[in-house]
């Protein structure tokens, strides 16, 4: 029997992560609207989840794909050549959606008629404090939450680019653009959002269609994501010329300054003065935006971690590719997964 049409194709790669696939499938379960299949691509996992598929069987349409290990771009590339939809949604393993999720898409794709589409991340009311703090650093206006899109209506200083873990496109255009750069392990998802830019497609961001997104990390793991982020904006210029603007350079700056300021204090004792003030407002603001002393204390060092992180990445990128001329490379490998 021939399968039934369906608008979406939900895929989601995934390595040893069950306990998070099975929290994304229980929000799946309870979407306002259930116009959607789903494809688990188990990305060579020691610890897999097909238990939390098996449980859901009767219930969503899903299928649940075991590949060799070969990184979640060429995952999600698996995912696509078997997708149904008409549209693909992409997300991380580690986001949970909101009961309206799909609603919201489908509403907005028939009101813009987009080809390619993106949503914000925010962080749900039962997240950890660190999770919520993590989550202040890479949203919020201050660090580089403006360049990344989000829920507010704040002027954002960069095109909005949909991100791997939050990512809507027809599948027709997927396929025609060859889908993610399976070379790149990290910033892959700019990559693709660029060649669709670049290809003339129709591309928004859809403020409405968030997901909770969990980021199960701490402050060491999280200076590693960030510090690959960096690593891969350099090979995104290199690939795009013309793809950097100067937000991007900002971190860079800001991390140069700080080792100044540090050095700086040998010798004038108010050197670190401005630092202290950015802690303050750091502070403040996510006190504000969280309601919570605690989350705002945690806040401060993640937001400084993910500035210095970016901005190192950065540099030594900037020193490997254009002073020593080397290739892309990678840094912590292991990052999207661990």
């Amino acid at each position: 029997m021939d399968t039934p049409p369906t608008v979406f194709s939900i895929i989601i790669p995934v390595y040893n992560r069950p306990d998070e696939v099975r929290e994304l499938l229980e929000s799946l379960l309870i979407q306002t609207n259930s116009d959607f299949e789903v494809i688990i691509v188990e990305d060579g996992s020691s610890v897999c989840c097909d238990k939390e598929v098996d449980r859901v069987r009767e219930l969503l349409r899903i299928q649940y794909v075991r590949v060799p290990n070969g990184g979640p771009a060429a995952a999600r590339n698996i995912g696509a050549r078997i997708a149904v939809g008409e549209y693909l949604l992409i997300l991380d393993s580690d986001v949970v959606l909101p009961s309206g999720y799909i609603a919201a898409v489908k509403k907005r794709i028939e009101q813009m008629q987009a080809d390619a589409f993106g949503g914000p991340d925010a962080a749900a009311e039962g997240f950890s404090p660190i999770q919520k703090a993590i989550n202040y650093a890479m949203t919020s206006f201050f660090t580089t939450g403006g360049i990344r899109g989000g829920r507010s209506r704040r002027v954002r200083l960069d095109k909005f680019y949909p991100r791997s873990f939050n990512l809507g496109c027809k599948l027709s255009v997927y396929r025609r653009l060859g889908g993610f750069s399976e070379e790149m392990r990290f910033g892959e998802d700019i990559d693709f959002s660029l060649r669709l830019f670049k290809a003339g497609y129709n591309v928004y961001l859809f403020p409405e269609a968030f997901v909770f997104h969990k980021r199960r990390i701490d402050f060491k793991k999280f200076f590693r994501q960030v510090y690959n982020s960096g690593i891969a904006r350099i090979h995104l210029q290199r690939r795009h010329p013309g793809s950097m603007k100067p937000v991007h350079i900002l971190p860079a700056l800001f991390t140069l300054g700080s080792v100044i300021l540090a050095v700086g204090q040998f010798f004038c004792p108010w050197s670190l003065l401005p630092l202290l003030l950015l802690a303050l407002l750091f502070l403040l603001d996510a006190w504000h935006t969280n309601r919570s002393l605690r989350i705002a204390i945690l806040a401060v060092p993640a937001s400084f971690v993910q500035l210095w992180g970016y901005g190192s990445g950065f540099l030594v990128a900037c020193w490997r590719c254009y002073v020593l001329g080397h290739q892309e490379f990678r840094a912590f490998d292991k990052t999207f997964y661990n």
